[in-house]
């Protein structure tokens, strides 16, 4: 039996913060189920991410803060065994859904084998900034929006070569690429002491700030340009609403670092996560529910 401390380090709530790619790559299906939707939804959201977490948890040993806990409580095997148990449920539940969909098996297990060379001591892409930077955006990004879209349609893995697939997928990857240093911002401390020179370490807090910025611009720029090319120009502007928020927080919080650097903590860097999670997912669940004429038929829009 496991123990709370070991359900602890699955960090699930955090899985809330990569919702808006799961919306995304819902838009862009043409073939959507109940049970395509739920089953993608559970495996993505409350195994293979969470599993993710623990076995990030089990070999980094963190005493600090880390995303989704403040205080993180001491790990132990057991951390590592539900690692293990959640990413074969993932697997095995994947294969129960989708019998006939062998790529998203793949993709699945591929996405578990990337996350596990982020972390594990052998590999620990983790220790390489740039590398780790790119694979990371990549793989929760672009990936997550391929796999689902591929699991929900059961098409084969050449399809994401249509650009209406491979766009949506680099653009999920952009807004990760520039908020990925952020959620490092707060841990240059413990990383250091473990000998991970994070991308956030070497742009230096204030460094990280306009790196995120520069991004998260040129990331907007082809949001708007894909929405306006791809969609519907209301939906381009409606998106730079939604985004508002965000970079309103994001300029207050920088103005606040600026005058006190202790002020790039954790506390701060959740709440950057949650307002972008809440309207990013937000602008994506409207965006998907608009596009697949759900609204339309519910006499909504």
């Amino acid at each position: 039996m496991f123990k709370k401390v070991t359900w602890l380090h699955l960090r699930i709530p955090f899985s809330y913060f990569l919702l808006p790619i799961f919306f995304f790559a819902l838009s862009i299906s043409p073939n959507l189920s109940e049970k395509g939707i739920g089953g993608l939804f559970i495996i993505l959201h409350f195994l293979i991410y969470p599993a993710s977490n623990a076995f990030n948890s089990f070999f980094d040993k963190d005493e600090g803060s880390i995303g989704g806990l403040k205080n993180p409580p001491k790990v132990d095997r057991n951390v590592f065994y539900i690692a293990q148990i959640f990413d074969a449920l993932g697997l095995l539940i994947t294969y129960l859904i989708f019998p006939e969909n062998w790529t998203l098996l793949f993709m699945i297990l591929v996405y578990v084998l990337v996350s596990r060379a982020y972390s594990h001591p052998l590999i620990r892409l983790k220790k390489y900034p740039l590398l780790s930077w790119l694979i990371a955006g990549f793989f929760q990004g672009a990936w997550v929006v391929w796999l689902v879209y591929i699991g929900l349609n059961n098409f084969d893995f050449s399809s994401i070569l249509k650009p209406q697939v491979l766009i949506p997928g680099f653009l999920s990857s952009a807004i990760l690429w520039g908020s990925y240093p952020m959620t490092q911002i707060y841990q240059h401390e413990e990383d250091s002491k473990r000998g991970d020179r994070t991308l956030s370490i070497i742009l230096g807090v204030k460094g990280t700030f306009h790196f995120t910025g520069f991004c998260f611009v040129i990331a907007t720029a082809f949001y708007f340009w894909y929405f306006r090319e791809y969609a519907a120009p209301h939906y381009a502007v409606q998106f730079i609403v939604a985004l508002s928020p965000v970079l309103l927080f994001f300029g207050w919080w920088y103005m606040k670092v600026v005058n006190d650097i202790s002020q790039a903590n954790y506390r701060n860097t959740m709440r950057l996560n949650f307002i972008s999670a809440t309207c990013l997912g937000g602008f994506f669940l409207y965006y998907f529910l608009a596009s697949s004429q759900v609204l339309n038929v519910a006499g909504v829009y």
